[in-house]
């Protein structure tokens, strides 16, 4: 039974069709000398996250795959390529989160504000204002100013 199982599998191994050897972009484009400044051929060789594409995925010979690697490691150094893509994820809930915090916003009563404090040195001031308000706007009817204590005058 065993027997028959390990021939079964070979038999298989036998119908699939022999892969096909990747061909090299730089062989078919006939590039002799690999640049660190040909960006576009480089970026060729590297995954949307900025990775270096393996040789079995690129096609390269070991000899090629040393060179582009270390052209590319050059143009990162030199800022022509990036070491990484920053990837950006959405979150669940898409646009619907968004809308609901901006309605949480809205709804929330807005802050007091606290008054700014006065500077701690000697010679600070205090401003007292009157405010009006009017029909047709706020008014100011009196701004107060005093020396507060331990001011030297």
């Amino acid at each position: 039974m065993a027997r028959d199982r390990r021939n079964s599998k070979n038999a298989a191994a036998d119908r699939r069709r022999p892969q096909k050897k990747k061909v090299s972009i730089l062989n078919t484009e006939q590039v002799e000398w690999i640049d660190y400044k040909d960006v576009n051929l480089l970026r060729r060789f590297m995954s949307e996250r900025a990775k270096i594409r393996a040789r079995r995925v690129t096609g390269n010979s070991t000899q090629q795959q040393r060179q582009v690697a270390k052209a590319i490691r050059l143009a990162r150094e030199m800022a022509l390529l990036p070491y990484s893509v920053r990837q950006v994820t959405q979150r669940k809930g898409g646009r619907r989160d968004r809308d609901r915090d901006r309605d949480r916003d809205r709804d929330r009563e807005p802050r007091e504000e606290t008054p700014a404090r006065a500077p701690e040195s000697a010679e600070a001031e205090s401003i007292a204002v009157d405010v009006e308000e009017t029909p047709t706007g706020v008014e100011v009817t009196e701004v107060v100013v005093t020396e507060t204590e331990g001011a030297e005058a």
